[in-house]
């Protein structure tokens, strides 16, 4: 658990506390996905959407999403937190690495924060050339690393 623990607050020092990610949803079979600027608080995910859009009433039917930025994978759950200005700590650092975007659509009606809780994580690597697989599994709490073995 200790190993999780360490690599764990290793990999989202690496992230960051604020990124551009796609995210992925889906429902009945129809996944779509969209670049999504993301803030990175306590190893959670936060974003903001609109009520009326193709994602909200994705998530509203299915909670499970996916975040995605170069080599990192993410699954995970999505819960609605409500209106993104009822959240200070979201509203405060959105509108610091957003600014445009928090001026032109957090204070809208319709606007909605969700926070994504990983569940899995994989990172590609590479060690002197050769690929490697990391893996966090939150549920579990087990982190790996295994060389990448192509047949």
């Amino acid at each position: 658990m200790e190993g999780f623990d360490i690599q764990c607050s290793i990999l989202f020092e690496q992230l960051g506390n604020n990124m551009k990610m796609v995210l992925s949803t889906s429902f009945n079979d129809k996944v779509t996905s969209r670049m999504m600027s993301v803030v990175i608080l306590d190893k959670l995910f936060y974003f903001q959407t609109d009520q009326n859009s193709r994602k909200y009433e994705q998530l509203q039917r299915n909670h499970n999403a996916a975040l995605c930025i170069e080599n990192v994978q993410i699954e995970g759950i999505c819960k609605e937190m409500g209106h993104p200005l009822d959240n200070q700590v979201f509203s405060d650092l959105y509108k610091e690495y957003y600014k445009a975007s928090y001026d032109k659509y957090s204070a809208l009606l319709n606007e909605r924060l969700f926070e994504f809780k990983p569940i899995y994580i994989q990172k590609w690597i590479y060690l002197n050339k050769e690929p490697y697989v990391e893996s966090y599994d939150f549920e579990k709490r087990i982190y790996e690393k295994s060389p990448y073995i192509g047949e």
